[in-house]
């Protein structure tokens, strides 16, 4: 090993003389989280596809490259939620679409077809296939399914292959508008696309629910991470969660006792919380919370009123 050659010859030293040491730990940051009129003030400032974009970073809490590389098939309208396909950690996991954003993405998509057509009448139309499945399947890239939600605006030809396609939206793009956005609001904050995904969780910490169902819905393998943002939120003491310290839970019967279980079923625990919100961030928060709470009653088995 070239390292062993570096103590032994150079430095003159062998690894047992090294002594004990520490490994360097990272320092703990605290987000930045957007109140409800500063979101309403960027969301201002957007409009097309950065706009639409922005909601859903803040409407689901998706991470950018997670809404970036959405394809069709992971967007159900039938049960209000998106699937994230290999996600951080390569995991998948299901994320609430706010109902308000529901039109918006249909007539967008309807665009995105558009747009799709042309390109197979023009002998393109094929995006990028993970995991050798162009193999398995040679005609599933043309197919609609397998397109980009949010598709580039010119073709370009992929090194690996030398085929012409149309790739996913670039991130720098929707980078660049919002911090043009922030600024143009003037958002004393360092905000990024990253922040809307702390502003969703802290405003379900706010609004009530438990830090284990925030947990999920972020994907945070960890809940210690989740509770970083906790701290963040604006809520009495008392929904701070019992039982974890450290980054440990303490487990009954297989599930986590928090005090916030109670106030995500009292719903006057927090009056007025989501009236706080200006107005065109009111309604879209309201169906983050529905949305939220329609999924949840879905994975414990509770199904929804349809009528």
């Amino acid at each position: 090993m070239p390292w062993f050659f570096l103590f032994k010859k150079v430095l003159g030293q062998t690894l047992a003389e090294l002594g004990h040491f520490t490994r360097a730990k990272r320092p703990r940051r605290l987000p930045v989280v957007l109140s409800r009129g500063e979101v309403a003030r960027l969301l201002e400032q957007l409009d097309g596809m950065p706009h639409l974009m922005t909601a859903l970073l803040y409407g689901t809490g998706m991470r950018l490259m997670e809404c970036v590389r959405l394809r069709i098939q992971d967007v159900d309208f039938q049960y209000h939620q998106i699937v994230v396909r290999d996600g951080k950690g390569q995991k998948d996991r299901v994320v609430p679409l706010p109902k308000r954003l529901e039109q918006p993405l249909t007539e967008h998509l309807e665009k995105v077809r558009a747009l799709h057509r042309q390109d197979l009448e023009q002998g393109y139309g094929e995006v990028f296939l993970p995991d050798a499945l162009a193999r398995k399947w040679p005609k599933a890239p043309r197919e609609w399914i397998w397109q980009y939600v949010f598709p580039s605006g010119r073709l370009s030809v992929d090194p690996r292959s030398g085929k012409t396609r149309r790739h996913h939206l670039h991130e720098n793009g929707l980078q660049k508008a919002v911090k043009r956005a922030a600024q143009i609001s003037g958002i004393a904050k360092k905000v990024n696309c990253h922040s809307l995904r702390h502003s969703f969780a802290t405003h379900l910490l706010e609004t009530g629910y438990d830090i284990r169902t925030v947990q999920e819905l972020l994907g945070h393998a960890d809940v210690s991470t989740t509770i970083i943002l906790d701290s963040a939120a604006e809520r009495p003491l008392e929904c701070v969660p019992r039982g974890v310290r450290q980054g440990a839970t303490r487990r009954r019967s297989g599930s986590t006792t928090t005090s916030c279980n109670a106030v995500g079923r009292r719903a006057g625990r927090a009056p007025g919380v989501v009236a706080a919100f200006t107005q065109p961030v009111s309604h879209l928060t309201s169906a983050i919370v529905k949305a939220v709470k329609t999924l949840h009653e879905a994975r414990s088995g509770q199904l929804p009123n349809l009528g």
